[in-house]
Order: C-alpha cells, then sequence, then structure tokens
C-alpha cells in the first residue's frame, strides 16, 4: 500500500530538507560580493542559523532544525532566512504562517536572500524552469555562496540533468567540503550512471564525514542500491540490517518507527526469491509500529502494508488463493476509507497485479497493473513481464524503455532497471 506525505514524516522531513540553506553561511559584510549579504546585525542569530544548517547539512534535521532556527528568530525576529529555516523543520500545514513570515520579511532584506527564498518555493511548487532561471543568476552574482550551487544540483536532478547536477554538487563541495550531504547527492549520480563501485565510495565518503547521534539514510540506502544493481542482495539486505540497527539505536527522526527498513529488507528478500523470509521482515516491521507513538491513522496504512507484502510473498510461494484474500483484505480497507481510501486504489492494482502476473493471468494482471502507479518503475516491470509473457512484445519493449528512462533513486528503480536494461539488449 502506498504511504501518503502525511504518513510518512520521514520522508516529508527529508524532502523538505532539499530545499534549505546548506552551510556556506552568507556574510554581514555588504563588502563581499560573492556570498549574500544577511540582513541581520545579531550575530547571537548569525550563530544559531549556522547551527541549523550544519543540522541539515549532517541529515539531523527536525528537532535539532528546529530549535536552532527557533533560535535564530529569537535572536533576530527580522531575519528572513531564519523564518524561512521554521517553516522548513515545521511539518505542514503549521508551517505555512513562518514560510508566509519568511517571504514578508524578504522584501526588505538583500538581494541574495529575498531571490533564493523565491527560487526555493518556486521550486516546491515545481515551477523548476523559473527556480533554475533565479539559481543561476545568483550563481553568477554570488559564486561563492555555496547553498546556491546546492540548489541548483537538486534542481538539475529533479530535471533528470545529471550531468548539469553534478557539476554544481563538486561546485558545491569544493567551496566547503567538510559536511556529508553534497557527497550522497554525487552518490546518487554514479548510481544513474551505472558507476555503482564508484558510487559505494562517495557514499562510503559521506558516512566519513563527522556526524553525532543519527543514522543517515542517503548514504546507507545509496551504497544498498548499488549491491541491488549489481545482483548482490545479500550485500544489500546486510546494510540494509546494520541500518536498522544503528536507526533503532539512535531513535530516529521524531522517533519513527524502523518499518520502513523493515519494508525494504523484505521487498529484497522478495525480489530475491526468499519469500517465507520476507513474510517475517515485513511482521517484524509492523510490530515496530504497534510499539511506536505514530497516529492510529498511520498505523493502520502500515498494516494495509504488511498484508499488501504478505500477499505478494504468498503468491511467491504459489499460495494463490490465500494470496487473492489478502487482495480482498486490501480492496475492503480502500473502500472503507471513503474519500480517504481513494488514494491508494492504484495500491490495489499493484497488488491484483502482482497476484495475477505470478498465477500466470497475463490478460488479467495487464488490465490491473495499467491501472496501478504509471510513475513507479517497479510497477512498471511487472507491466512490462506481464506483456511479454502475453507475446506482446512491442508493449512490453516500449514499458521497459520508460523504466531504463526513469531518473530519480529509488529503490523501486534498483529493483526494476538491470532487468529492464538486459531486456533491451536481447
Amino acid at each position: 500500500m502506498k504511504i501518503s506525505k502525511s504518513v510518512f514524516y520521514l520522508k516529508s522531513v527529508a524532502a523538505a530538507l532539499l530545499l534549505v540553506a546548506v552551510s556556506a553561511y552568507g556574510s554581514t559584510d555588504k563588502s563581499n560580493s560573492k556570498k549574500f549579504s544577511f540582513t541581520t546585525k545579531s550575530k547571537e542569530a548569525i550563530e544559531h542559523f549556522k547551527q541549523a544548517v550544519h543540522a541539515i547539512e549532517t541529515f539531523q534535521g527536525g528537532p535539532q532544525l528546529l530549535a536552532a532556527a527557533q533560535k535564530a528568530v529569537e535572536a533576530d525576529p527580522e531575519f528572513a532566512l531564519a523564518h524561512y529555516l521554521v517553516g522548513t523543520a515545521t511539518p505542514p500545514p503549521a508551517n505555512q504562517p513562518h514560510i508566509d513570515k519568511a517571504v514578508e520579511l524578504s522584501k526588505k532584506a538583500s538581494d541574495g536572500e529575498r531571490r533564493y527564498i523565491e527560487a526555493v518555493l518556486l521550486t516546491r511548487a515545481q515551477k523548476l524552469d523559473e527556480a533554475l532561471k533565479i539559481f543561476l543568476d545568483l550563481s553568477a552574482q554570488y559564486p561563492e555562496e555555496r547553498m546556491v550551487q546546492m540548489l541548483i544540483g537538486q534542481v538539475y536532478m529533479a530535471k533528470g540533468k545529471p550531468d548539469e547536477a553534478k557539476a554544481a554538487f563538486e561546485r558545491a563541495i569544493q567551496i566547503d567540503g567538510s559536511t556529508p550531504r553534497a557527497y550522497g547527492f554525487l552518490g546518487n549520480i554514479q548510481l544513474l550512471r551505472g558507476d555503482y563501485g564508484k558510487a559505494r565510495e562517495t557514499f562510503k565518503a559521506c558516512l566519513s564525514k563527522p556526524v553525532e547521534g543519527v543514522a543517515p539514510f542517503l548514504p546507507n540506502y545509496g551504497i544498498a542500491f548499488a549491491h541491488i544493481y549489481e545482483g548482490d542482495f545479500a550485500s544489500a539486505l546486510k546494510v540494509l540490517k546494520n541500518y536498522e540497527a544503528e536507526y533503532t539505536k539512535t531513535g530516529g527522526p521524531q522517533g519513527f518507527p524502523a518499518v520502513f527498513i523493515w519494508n525494504s529488507i523484505a521487498r529484497v528478500l522478495l525480489e530475491s526469491g526468499q519469500a517465507e523470509q520476507a513474510i517475517e521482515a515485513y511482521k517484524k516491521g509492523y510490530e515496530t509500529v504497534k510499539e511506536s507513538s505514530i497516529p492510529d491513522d498511520q498505523k493502520q496504512v502500515w498494516y494495509g502494508r504488511l498484508r499488501h507484502g504478505q500477499g505478494r510473498a504468498l503468491a511467491k510461494m504459489g499460495r494463490h488463493a490465500e494470496a487473492w484474500k489478502e487482495a480482498e483484505l486490501i480492496k475492503k480497507m480502500i473502500d472503507e476509507g471513503g474519500e480517504q481510501g481513494a488514494q491508494y486504489v492504484p495500491s490495489y492494482h499493484y497488488m491484483a497485479g502482482y497476484l495475477k502476473l505470478e498465477s500466470k493471468e497475463y490478460d488479467k494482471a495487464i488490465e490491473h497493473l495499467k491501472q496501478s502507479d504509471q510513475t513507479d518503475p517497479f510497477q512498471q516491470l511487472l507491466l512490462a513481464r506481464a506483456y511479454e509473457k502475453s507475446g506482446d512484445k512491442a508493449n512490453a519493449m516500449v514499458t521497459y524503455k520508460k523504466i531504463v528512462a526513469y531518473t530519480q533513486v529509488t529503490i523501486e528503480r534498483a529493483l526494476a532497471y538491470p532487468e529492464a536494461k538486459k531486456k533491451l539488449k536481447s
């Protein structure tokens, strides 16, 4: 079952942190034209701002980021970027007043601050071309402003232009390479290029940078993805299990349970032919949910994911009648969810298509999978398999091409890309 943004707070925080200032702190000296001049005279505000940014750069978002950003605002209530950081660290919809305040204050802030905030908000609104134009102008005007280079890299990644993104991240590291985040982004680019050995080295460099009290998602998952791309599922599982132990030890952002890691472990087990072990991993993941303090509606979503995974695993084991009962349960949960449940309809079709594919009912699998998430490369892989099994090689090849063209770094791509690429070469 697919997770809504409100459910997976960890992911929403991570996404928000992609759009924040990073580690070059500008200057209060207006004579320094290579970096922004910050519109604050408070040394205390600047110091807390630096602490907030350092939290982002070292994967310590959430409470640490919010506390430092709030102290920066308290030191200078007119500091626009400090208000923006508070808005970034605050979950929606409570964040909007802080964002609005940042925009209001930016009208009387320095040129760099004002245009930076404008461009970041355009990025969040998916107006990438407009945002990129501003960031590139800022880069020309303020060539030593690292946070601009980081955002240029992230916008280029969102636009599917990894070469341009790589140049921006390398420039950011040239300005200041003391923190891990830019290395993680470079590792992602190397994954997309198929340079898996080099990606692992870059992610290890990312992990070598000083980080205290946190288990960073980006480099740990990046190393696991590199192994998955190479078909080395045993090594990927070892990385994910070590990460789960580290994540549990450090508590995770906002105390969010390690269920997402267990679900990743389960998916790797399932797609590498270890269905029984996959069911056990899904169950272990749900146990962490039951013990957590997340809201009941979120627990229900994770219960749905347990049943979804268990049904797919049963189908892999040839227990098709039992698997279909799980699909019927998912359908019932969605129907009873009314308007709120409608967002999970594609997830039901994903499950139903998976089950029909495993039971060799290829036409029915195609019917369901065409209604699943068409942006998910793994679900597209299932559709391509179903087309090919039904004898429709033309549509299979078209679908394999879509998978290979996908440029988001996810577990779904890692599981789907190698097979799709091999099929296109055959």
